[in-house]
């Protein structure tokens, strides 16, 4: 479909504007298509697994369920799977407190299962990344089990251990430190009191590390997503700071996040494990500014490419870690963030991401309540997969995903939830003003069992087997086999924007540059020299600049035929133009 209109304007200044940009591009050694690495011009698809698919009727998900839906992870174009911590664990966390690094938990299955899961993938072109919990350990390790014995023992400073503690408040709430009988000492534990932060001043727990990322190399992995790698460099001194809450706690996000030197560390990590490899590495970097994305990732950088949180984090930015308080932001923040990375994100790379294990549904994280949830689901996947950079896939995005309708506390798992909920009660909310917060935040919104079928249980698992956490209700018409069958579907639609993104060259190698920035309704970017995408992330009608249709050929529209005048963009409709007849 070709719309033109008589002004030529703005398409000149356009076609001026992005063919000096590609002309600075190619300067600055920007690569083309063709020398692009196959994880740039991939898609990754996150696995939760404990609650993917399970095989064996144990409620919980497994490794061979990974297995048995391959085709169904390579139908969405992925190249890489990411799998969330499939480590023995005691599974406070679920499995982000590993008790052994080079081990499988029993309940996922086997390393024979691991191993035949690499070589399936293998012949399916899918590489296996594994998920590096590197800040700290379970209590329950071996490591922590004999430095907490004595504090003369050969690993006594493998963690860090203090006489006094300090005001920190942990992630997951209460102190930062924790009392030890058998050593009469204080450990800090960034996260949970399992979780001990592990010493990484010492050279000897650097190697144990380094050896267990090799262990898994070895065994044919194709990547490493690093958690909470920003918090393995401590400040130099440990001290008391203004509290921020009512506990007269501080986050020891403010405090511990991206110290001065941690890229020493991060530099010997790369040195000992990436370098020599054909993988990818991706660093989970809360709390690293766009201004300093270019230390962290790409040529010059420790990885390949980082997660940090401008978008995801959004609604919480006025009140850092209290999500159960979420703050007031406009159309223009939520384009701006996104810019943030991707402008910070120019001369490097960067994952394009909307959801994953840590963050709620992204259809009601960023659209709301009265918002059409296909919709909303079909706009940001078209983001997801024409924004500069490699998208990220949670399990269930795919099939636009919703939040859970759970009226009870006790139905939610994550411990973050619950002393999120605790600390909205003490701090005056109502436990319905709790539970509405709880709903709208809450990590296992991501973590239910995977939509299947309609069947019980979502065909996650047996029909009469109970799931380690409920199915989201929605399943009856959320699911993956019903999809399969609706070509209007949103997995269907993922399936398409895929194969798109594959045939037009820009959205792998082209420059990004934002249009329209001060439109309060439309995200307007342009990818290369030839294709622009306009967006409208409000639920209302906008109107797009006559100058857009000018020139330009129609590729894409999420709402095709909707409406009769070409410059009416729908409330949450998206459209994808060519520069050029």
């Amino acid at each position: 479909m070709i719309m033109t209109h008589s002004s030529r304007i703005f398409a000149i200044i356009v076609a001026i504007i992005l063919g000096f940009c590609a002309d600075i591009a190619f300067a600055e050694g920007n690569m083309s298509e063709t020398n692009l690495k196959w994880w740039q011009k991939s898609i990754v698809y996150q696995i939760y697994p404990k609650s993917f698919q399970d095989t064996n009727n144990t409620g919980t998900g497994d490794l061979p369920g990974i297995t048995q839906h391959l085709d169904y992870v390579k139908s969405l174009g992925a190249g890489a799977i990411w799998i969330s911590p499939f480590y023995p664990s005691p599974g406070v966390d679920n499995g982000y407190d590993v008790s052994d690094y080079v081990g499988i938990d029993p309940k996922y299955g086997t390393m024979a299962d691991f191993e035949k899961l690499i070589r399936e993938a293998k012949s399916r072109d899918i590489r296996i990344v594994m998920d590096l919990v590197f800040n700290h350990t379970s209590n329950q390790h071996e490591w922590f089990l004999e430095s907490s014995s004595s504090r003369d023992n050969a690993k006594a400073d493998w963690y860090i251990w203090r006489d006094e503690p300090t005001n920190w408040r942990a992630i997951f709430g209460g102190s930062a430190w924790t009392w030890c009988e058998s050593r009469k000492q204080y450990y800090l534990h960034t996260f949970a009191v399992e979780q001990p932060d592990l010493n990484w001043e010492n050279p000897e727990v650097r190697k144990a590390l380094f050896d267990a990322a090799n262990f898994w190399l070895s065994k044919g992995v194709g990547g490493f997503r690093i958690d909470a790698i920003t918090y393995i460099k401590k400040p130099g001194k440990f001290q008391n700071f203004e509290p921020d809450g009512i506990d007269g706690l501080r986050s020891i996000h403010d405090i511990t996040a991206n110290s001065p030197g941690i890229l020493d560390f991060l530099r010997e990590f790369k040195r000992e494990v990436f370098d020599g490899h054909d993988i990818f590495t991706v660093g989970e970097a809360n709390g690293v500014p766009s201004d300093e994305l270019k230390y962290w990732s790409g040529s010059d950088g420790v990885f390949d490419m980082i997660f940090e949180f401008n978008v995801t984090r959004l609604p919480f930015a006025k009140h850092g870690e209290f999500w159960c308080k979420p703050s007031d932001w406009t159309i223009l923040d939520f384009k701006n963030a996104i810019n943030s990375t991707q402008q910070g994100a120019r001369k490097t790379w960067c994952p394009v991401f909307f959801e994953n294990h840590d963050e709620p549904r992204s259809v009601n994280h960023f659209f709301p309540k009265n918002a059409d949830q296909k919709k909303a689901a079909r706009v940001l996947a078209v983001m997801l997969m024409t924004l500069r950079g490699t998208p990220f896939v949670f399990q269930g995005e795919e099939l636009g995903a919703i939040n859970v309708d759970w009226d009870n506390i006790e139905m939610f798992d994550d411990l973050s939830t619950r002393w999120q909920y605790d600390f909205a009660i003490q701090d005056g909310f109502s436990r319905e003003e709790a539970m509405n917060a709880v709903r709208f935040f809450s990590r296992d919104n991501a973590r239910t069992p995977m939509q299947w079928n309609s069947k019980a249980n979502a065909g996650f698992t047996g029909e009469n087997v109970k799931p380690w956490l409920p199915v989201n209700s929605s399943y009856k018409f959320i699911n993956a086999e019903s999809e399969e069958k609706d070509p209007d579907s949103i997995l269907n639609f993922y399936r398409e924007l895929v194969s798109f993104r594959n045939q037009n060259p820009e959205l792998l190698s082209g420059e990004y540059e934002l249009l329209l920035p001060n439109d309060e309704k439309i995200f307007a970017y342009s990818r290369g020299q030839k294709i622009i995408i306009a967006v409208n992330l409000s639920t209302s009608d906008a109107e797009l600049p006559e100058e857009f249709l000018t020139n330009t050929q129609l590729l894409l529209d999420t709402e095709s035929g909707t409406s009769m005048d070409p410059r009416l963009l729908r409330g949450l409709e998206a459209r994808i133009y060519r520069l050029g007849m």
